[in-house]
């Protein structure tokens, strides 16, 4: 007999698997939360479906045909894999063979990457972790495209954030002038607004197509400076101010950069920006997805800031 998949009551389908793990109407009754007879109406409905009794009597409860032990393996994975997919899963990072891809820029990268795989090594060791660079841009398409799992990055327009993609607020970016210490400026007690102004800078951007944030603020005060050259790696601007007599805006953290700070001489802004904040950023189809949340938890535990 042939049985059309449209019009199946995939309804049946619970009760044939709850008939076939209990062995008994009533226990089948008992487990479905139904009363005996609409379980009994149930398996009727499914005899005439399918055109087989399906179930015989025997002793005290029923067996099952040869039809019925045919279509159980099918039905029960199928059955099985659906359940899985809607019940709650619990996450175990200590056996959990995960594979994460974060987007970060290397500023970020050298302050979470090193205390993160520390901790994983402790908690998840058989969890790996692969970054790809952030342009700040591409945040959303990043995550949309779903070729990354979470951003820690800033963000360029708030405003324009879309719906879909979520956020969680980590760590205020504290910026100061950095220049090598040899550096004329680096004498001064206090650095004026034109000598800053006037000196050369390189600053970071990102994307490598945009005018530094920095300037922007700069510009909705009617002022400019002298910026000479821009880079799309915090490292590389450390360096080019190790080694030359421009100066830079740059993240005031140190302690990822340590190589540089012995020989970088940092001074307060004489006009200080807006902070910029770090943000984790996540699709909100992985708002429920077990490994997803577990490192979403993880990362705000470790660096997120309270305000």
């Amino acid at each position: 007999m042939s049985v059309s998949f449209r019009t199946l009551d995939l309804n049946l389908l619970k009760v044939f698997e709850a008939l076939m793990t209990e062995g008994s109407v009533t226990r089948a009754a008992n487990a479905l939360t139904m009363t005996q007879p609409a379980v009994s109406n149930a398996l009727a409905r499914l005899r005439d479906t399918l055109g087989d009794p399906l179930f015989v009597r025997s002793g005290t409860g029923i067996r099952p045909t040869q039809r019925a032990v045919v279509l159980w393996e099918p039905i029960g994975e199928a059955l099985e894999s659906v359940r899985s997919a809607l019940d709650e899963q619990v996450f175990d990072p200590t056996r959990a063979q995960t594979e994460f891809i974060l987007s970060m820029s290397d500023y970020v990268a050298s302050l979470v990457m090193p205390n993160l795989l520390n901790h994983l090594g402790e908690v998840a060791p058989k969890t790996r972790v692969h970054t790809v660079p952030n342009t700040i841009l591409e945040i959303a398409d990043q995550l949309e495209g779903n070729r990354v799992d979470c951003v820690l990055s800033v963000y360029v327009n708030e405003a324009q954030q879309p719906t879909a993609i979520r956020s969680r607020s980590l760590w205020t970016v504290d910026y100061a002038c950095f220049m090598r210490r040899g550096h004329p400026l680096a004498a001064q007690k206090r650095l004026s607004t034109r000598a800053f102004l006037n000196a050369g800078h390189v600053d970071v951007t990102l994307a490598g197509k945009h005018l530094p944030t920095y300037d922007l603020f700069l510009a909705s005060r009617g002022l400019s400076r002298n910026l000479v050259a821009t880079v799309n790696h915090f490292s590389a601007a450390y360096e080019i101010v190790r080694q030359t007599d421009l100066i830079a805006v740059l993240p005031s953290d140190l302690r990822s950069q340590s190589r540089h700070a012995p020989f970088l001489h940092a001074m307060p802004l004489p006009l200080q920006a807006p902070p910029r904040i770090v943000s984790l950023f996540w699709h909100q189809r992985n708002d429920t997805v077990p490994a997803q949340r577990w490192l979403r938890e993880t990362l705000v535990g470790m660096f997120a800031k309270s305000e």
